[in-house]
């Protein structure tokens, strides 16, 4: 009997094995965990902030390798040359690529015009003809963006002196006095625009006419630093100022791998979610203003957030229990008709226990007619051991005690049978 019930498990395991390879085919392999990422220069904010990510991601035992750039423009080329998976975009510099998506907003970069103070009349920024103006590193979103205000306002290399120098040096050189100007796109969190606000001999641009801008350019918000917001003891800044503010962009490969953006997405919520000098808490990151169609798996988490799974798992877990959602089609498959089976198969299993000793019993049965006197009581001790045996090793639930009973009164049938022949002999 035990030989049977292997000869049909077998086909069975068998062909739930190749069912379940077959389908494992289609299963995404696990993405290789570790991110390259473009930022800028390692005194700007895209740096910074990139430090972050890695030492978030780190604990999740994804590899960070950082890439400094001279900024969004030299990132927009690494990306398409796959040299990078994702970068940090200044909103703005890019419209169009069938490479290329958005990931997220992720925070307001404002627009900084400082100047020195001794510059009258700086009311509009058609007053910086003549001037000496540091516009940010070549093939940087700050040069991109400061070119447009420049020129839309009649502001030319051919009538101004233009310089593409770092933010560090540019700062140097703007509080030493060697140039009038300079533009500089980065959070209000950066420790160059602490410095610069605190200089008596700086002034801040306040862009009187910043709706028109706005209206100009998309991608440019509007917003209001008040009075005393930096600094309420000294007042700084001493009046409110109107500012011009792209925004800080993630953009990716378009074969930049699903998991990665979740895992990569969970943690820029952790960078940007709270409450910041322009923004409220919750504000950043989301999915608006992007400069390129968002990946289909980041609207999906910036939308729904945490599935249930990454919810109660790990993520690396929850991710592979994800993948291997697919399985539960052959699953479900195999599972109605082996659910259809399971009661047959429990009771075949239960009446095997009894079954089983018929074999035996007939044996015996049909060799008393041809039993001698002394193979008769061989035959009845062969019968008392049986009986024996079959209570010793037969238990089965007691809604199939009327098959037991049934064994146990054939075999006493038999029993009496061979008493009779030998008693008649």
């Amino acid at each position: 009997m035990k030989n049977k019930f292997i000869l049909v498990s077998i086909p069975v395991i068998a062909l739930v094995v190749g069912v379940f390879y077959f389908t494992a085919q289609f299963i995404k392999p696990s993405p290789k965990k570790e991110i390259t990422i473009a930022t800028g220069s390692k005194s700007g904010q895209y740096y910074q902030t990139a430090l972050k990510y890695k030492e978030l991601l780190e604990k999740e035992k994804v590899k960070v390798n950082i890439i400094n750039s001279s900024g969004s423009i030299e990132n927009i080329q690494l990306l398409n040359e796959k040299k990078v998976d994702i970068a940090f975009i200044q909103n703005g510099v890019i419209e169009k690529s069938q490479n290329l998506e958005s990931l997220a907003s992720l925070y307001y970069e404002p627009l900084w015009i400082f100047y020195n103070s001794n510059i009258n009349d700086l009311s509009y920024i058609q007053d910086l003809k003549g001037k000496k103006i540091a516009i940010g590193q070549k093939r940087s979103g700050t040069e991109d963006l400061a070119l447009d205000v420049l020129n839309i306002n009649g502001v030319y290399e051919k009538n101004s002196t233009l310089f593409n120098y770092d933010s560090k040096v540019a700062t140097q050189k703007l509080l030493s006095k060697e140039i009038d100007a300079l533009f500089l796109v980065t959070s209000a969190d950066s420790k160059i625009i602490k410095k610069l606000l605190n200089s008596k001999e700086i002034s801040l641009f306040s862009f009187k006419r910043a709706n028109a801008y706005s209206r100009k350019f998309h991608y440019l918000t509007p917003l209001d630093l008040h009075e005393g917001t930096i600094d309420l003891l000294r007042n700084i800044p001493s009046l409110d100022k109107k500012l011009l503010s792209s925004t800080a962009t993630l953009v990716a490969h378009k074969e930049f791998s699903d998991e990665l953006v979740r895992i990569l997405l969970k943690k820029v919520k952790e960078v940007h979610s709270e409450k910041t000098l322009f923004s409220k808490e919750g504000q950043f990151p989301n999915s608006l203003n992007l400069p390129l169609p968002q990946n289909e798996e980041a609207s999906i988490y910036m939308k729904n957030g945490d599935t249930w799974l990454e919810k109660i798992f790990p993520y690396w877990i929850a991710s592979t229990l994800d993948r291997l959602k697919i399985l539960l089609i052959p699953l479900i498959t195999l599972s109605i008709p082996l659910f259809k089976g399971i009661f047959p198969l429990y009771r075949w299993s239960i009446r095997s226990k009894i079954y089983r000793w018929y074999d035996e019993l007939q044996d015996l049965d049909l060799s008393l007619d041809k039993s001698s006197k002394e193979e008769l009581i061989q035959k009845l001790s062969e019968l008392e051991k049986l009986k024996k045996e079959i209570k010793d090793e037969t238990k089965v639930p007691l809604a199939y005690m009327g098959e037991y009973y049934d064994l146990i009164m054939h075999l006493e049938l038999i029993i009496s049978k061979a008493s009779t022949k030998l008693n008649n002999q």
